[in-house]
């Protein structure tokens, strides 16, 4: 399967970066990409009113729209993330949603683990305006599971285990990874979670900076169940494509059966 991740530097103005977006996905899907990562907060970037003011239900414009191009190019879509409003809620969901080649949305996921940080450089506190999602989401684009995780989550490795035990052969990792923990860390987790779970990991970043205070790490990268990086992003907006070779990925998992040599009863 041949997949892509678009990195993007999003901002305040959704028309900008939905415009910015359907360029790089035209150019991924002519250039063969069955499945299409748009990074987290694709539509709407900025501080956290900002934020709040451009939440929209699932049936809102910017998903609309990801409906629209999955079904334009014939592609399966994950459309990133986009801060979900909820009827009744005081605060909002980081959700991610997966569209078929139909346009049809396949799946929903909210992201679990919210991004509270007082490092330098990228002090942030997600969950004063972001509730946590309680359930892990998989789905499957061309009869291939598919794992669902954001940004933070890339922190948690239980999260990627459960997803690969449920049988999940590739994950798709919309973020906006700051620059700061980035520049160490980034390409660390992605290609731990991929070696250690035995999956590909397609991890779609935001890059640049979004506001005076938010600058994000890029390098968005496309990592094979072995950890070596198929494909990685230079610095700027951007698509990025690799195919997905799934009988090495059985044949990695054959020779190396890390996931088959568990030992839960000892994990008491």
């Amino acid at each position: 399967m041949r997949v892509a991740a678009v990195q993007l530097t999003s901002t305040a103005d959704r028309a900008r970066n939905l415009e910015i977006a359907a360029k790089h996905i035209a150019g991924a899907a002519g250039d063969g990409a069955r499945l299409i990562v748009l990074p987290e907060m694709f539509n709407v970037l900025g501080a956290a009113e900002v934020l709040r003011a451009s939440a929209e239900p699932l049936d809102g414009p910017s998903l609309r729209w990801a409906s629209e191009q999955a079904k334009r190019h014939n592609i399966w879509l994950v459309a990133g993330s986009i801060m979900e409003y909820v009827e009744g809620q005081k605060r909002i969901f980081n959700t991610s949603c997966v569209f078929d080649p139909e346009g049809v949305r396949r799946a929903v996921y909210r992201k679990i683990h919210l991004f509270d940080c007082d490092v330098p450089g990228a002090s942030y506190h997600e969950s004063a305006t972001v509730m946590p999602g309680r359930d892990i989401v998989g789905a499957e684009a061309d009869g291939v599971p598919l794992g669902l995780a954001i940004c933070f989550d890339l922190r948690f490795p239980e999260l990627f285990r459960i997803l690969a035990l449920d049988g999940a052969r590739f994950i798709a990792l919309p973020s906006a990874f700051t620059e700061r923990t980035g520049r160490d860390h980034w390409e660390v987790l992605v290609r731990a979670r991929a070696i250690e779970n035995q999956v590909f990991v397609i991890a779609a970043n935001q890059v640049g900076a979004s506001t005076s205070k938010l600058r994000w790490f890029g390098r968005s990268m496309i990592v094979d169940p072995w950890g070596i990086v198929l494909a990685q992003a230079p610095d700027r907006e951007c698509s990025i494509v690799a195919n997905l070779d799934f009988a090495e990925q059985d044949r990695i998992r054959a020779a190396l059966p890390s996931l088959a040599n568990r030992r839960p009863e000892a994990y008491g």
